[in-house]
């Protein structure tokens, strides 16, 4: 490689550190605007004078608002996986090992309404969850299917009801961030009896 060519790279990483950084920053401050105000929807100069950007910092990175937003959504999907493994690792392997696991799926979802400061970090975008589904179809399956494909990894035999479940929890998870309520333990047992119920039963059943 020529000393220009390396320059050139030098030149490219430093941009690319610089641009990460930025989009972090615009990641994070969105984050803490939309915690502050209960609203998904903050004016872009909201969330500018949070990070501390300008507005072509935002408009470098990002063509709207919404697609911040799916950026977001996509970053707490993320953690959200990371956060659900953990509660998963603490299960002892054996043969009952796999609906275990599946109730600390459950009891980890719906552990986002239970908290009150994740479950203010979380209504907003359950409120908004469909208008990023119309307008970036590909990228929400994809994002989604990360919790999915960690929900199948745990089903084994039985991961044709990853979807389902799926579906089922997360339903239950926006009906409580939608109305406000805070599930009991009562509440969230029942929804881990009910899929446990399913997955369970004899495969001539299914």
């Amino acid at each position: 490689m020529s000393l220009a060519d390396r320059l050139v790279d030098r030149s490219l990483a430093d941009r690319h550190e610089r641009y990460s950084a930025e989009v972090r920053q615009l990641v994070d401050a969105g984050f803490r605007v939309i915690a502050e105000t209960g609203h998904i929807d903050p004016p872009v100069r909201a969330i500018l004078a949070e990070a501390g950007l300008s507005n072509p910092a935002f408009y470098r990175h990002f063509r709207s608002k919404d697609e911040l937003l799916l950026v977001m959504l996509d970053e707490g999907r993320r953690q959200l996986v990371e956060y659900l493994d953990r509660r998963m690792a603490t299960v002892t392997v054996d043969e009952s090992s796999t609906s275990a696991a599946v109730a600390q799926w459950i009891r980890g979802v719906l552990a986002q309404a239970v908290d009150s400061d994740a479950a203010r970090r979380t209504r907003p975008f359950v409120t908004e969850v469909e208008r990023l589904h119309d307008r970036f179809p590909d990228e929400q399956r994809a994002s989604e299917q990360q919790l999915v494909s960690q929900l199948a990894d745990v089903l084994g035999a039985r991961a044709g009801w990853a979807d389902t479940v799926y579906g089922l929890v997360f339903g239950e998870l926006a009906r409580h961030l939608r109305t406000g309520t805070a599930p009991s333990d009562d509440d969230v047992e029942r929804v881990v009896r009910f899929v446990l119920a399913g997955i369970e039963a004899p495969a001539s059943a299914e």
